[in-house]
């Protein structure tokens, strides 16, 4: 499924227009996407959480010539998800 297929899914489920289901989805993933890039986190009880998680910077190598890089730290956006989507995929 693809943003265009979960856009038609979300209008056919709630009756709204494809242009309505689809500024509803922009407004929640823009809202997810806020709250994470501040350090938060986001809980929807029952589906999961997204958060963020920190990489420490390492030293990795080349492929091509072997020689030792340095690989920055970073953020990370993560899911886990929640015992009722679990049991709704199992």
């Amino acid at each position: 499924m693809n943003k265009n297929d979960l856009i038609d899914q979300i209008a056919s489920s709630a009756g709204l227009s494809k242009a309505d289901a689809g500024n509803a989805l922009d407004a929640v993933l823009d809202s997810i996407s806020g709250a994470l890039a501040g350090g938060g986190e986001v809980r929807l009880v029952g589906f999961g959480t997204f958060s963020v998680g920190h990489r420490k910077a390492t030293t990795g190598r080349n492929p091509r010539t072997g020689e030792p890089i340095q690989i920055p730290a970073s953020n990370r956006p993560k899911f886990k998800a929640g015992k009722a989507l679990k049991e709704a995929v199992n």
